[in-house]
């Protein structure tokens, strides 16, 4: 009996440029803390269109670091997207602030800038800032976020972690990549495997404010410093070359240059990847048009990055089971994160988001990766044709 050769919803691509970036690290001085670590860095801010990019160990790790370098704290009120990974969330707890949350979009699952505008009116409270999410690879709409934040005095953390790539048209006309710097105070990204850039584990903050850089680059490492120029013991100026300050309660939050080196090969070729993605999703899109299968589709002034293709079905359940049955293996993103056991236990329950439970329903995603072949498309779609 032939065994079904199985698809997933997404993997790496890893080439033979790849391992050799890698191999040429790991014989070079450095494994970490080395040079890797400012070139990959240099590229990635120039991919974005950001004046400063930093490196560390993971997508949650940038968002902790960037969350308490905005200063969240005991009495900070955050808002982001129920339609997301729980990190978006979590890193506001982490630092001792409180999550809310905004419901999201019916036809883009992006959070709902109307609801958002009407929620910030409305409330009692004061908000210090907002987490929004590129789900899935689509922009959010940063220029109009941008003019609501500052009519309420808030800052932006954009969660980019699906939209190396993406970009929105500013009113200006122009095309505004994910994490840029034009409209959100930061940006984070990850490097996971299933994302457009891997490297094993990673992220990426980028964010045009010097301050924040400054800030970011304490946090990430201990809290500790070497500049000379920034030593604060005075009594300690005669020390040597040895001396170091830890001048904040910081975190081992690096990443190494192995993973800097895998990175920087793979951005190299983030382009010809988000072609393929952008490819595929146009064959995907004439093939369920009318059909059961309907796809979440971009407006005229968003450029998708595709880290996902979510369809929508009535029958997600029983699809699901019968795609896996042919060898595809579609996922589900996300379940919401305010009905996770743990956020329920801070007060949130279900019908609170009734859009984003809605959309949860019937969400479905689809292989999507520049590794998929023609056949393998082609195998999806009849899959998902017979089985929706």
């Amino acid at each position: 009996m032939t065994s079904i050769r199985r698809i997933p919803y997404g993997r790496q691509t890893i080439t033979q440029e790849d391992i050799n970036a890698v191999v040429e690290t790991l014989r070079s001085d450095f494994l970490t803390q080395g040079p890797k670590i400012a070139e990959f860095e240099e590229a990635f801010a120039s991919y974005v269109g950001a004046k400063y990019a930093l490196a560390v160990a993971n997508g949650t790790a940038a968002l902790h670091l960037a969350a308490l370098a905005l200063g969240v704290g005991e009495g900070s009120r955050v808002i982001t997207t129920p339609i997301t990974f729980v990190a978006s969330a979590n890193c506001i707890l982490y630092c001792g602030g409180t999550v809310d949350f905004v419901d999201v979009n019916e036809k883009s699952a992006l959070l709902d800038l109307d609801l958002l505008e009407a929620k910030l009116e409305a409330s009692r409270h004061r908000y210090s800032g907002i987490v929004p999410v590129d789900f899935a690879g689509l922009p959010v709409d940063l220029e109009r976020l941008r003019s609501i934040a500052d009519r309420y005095g808030i800052w932006i953390l954009e969660d980019a972690c699906h939209a190396p790539g993406a970009a929105f048209r500013s009113k200006a006309g122009s095309w505004e990549r994910c994490g840029s710097g034009a409209w959100a105070d930061a940006s984070i990204f990850s490097f996971h495997p299933v994302k457009h850039i891997a490297s094993g584990e990673g992220g990426m903050i980028t964010t045009n404010n010097r301050a924040l850089f400054e800030k970011i680059s304490l946090l990430r490492t201990h809290g500790i410093t070497r500049d000379v120029a920034l030593y604060q013991n005075d009594d300690m100026t005669a020390e040597g070359a040895w001396y170091y300050e830890m001048q904040e309660l910081g975190f081992n939050y690096r990443m190494p240059d192995i993973l800097a080196a895998l990175g920087l090969s793979q951005l190299r070729r983030a382009e010809e990847g988000l072609a393929r993605r952008r490819a595929f999703a146009k064959r995907y899109d004439q093939a369920f048009a009318g059909s059961r299968a309907r796809p979440v589709l971009p407006g005229e002034s968003q450029l998708h990055a595709y880290h996902l293709y979510v369809v929508r079905v009535e029958n997600r359940r029983s699809t699901y089971e019968r795609l896996r049955e042919k060898g595809i293996l579609a996922q589900v993103h996300y379940v919401p994160v305010h009905l996770q056991p743990y956020y329920r236990r801070l007060g949130f329950k279900p019908g609170d988001f009734p859009v984003s439970e809605g959309y949860y329903a019937s969400a479905l995603s689809l292989p999507m990766f520049p590794g998929l072949s023609d056949e393998d498309v082609d195998r999806v779609i009849s899959a998902v044709l017979e089985s929706a």
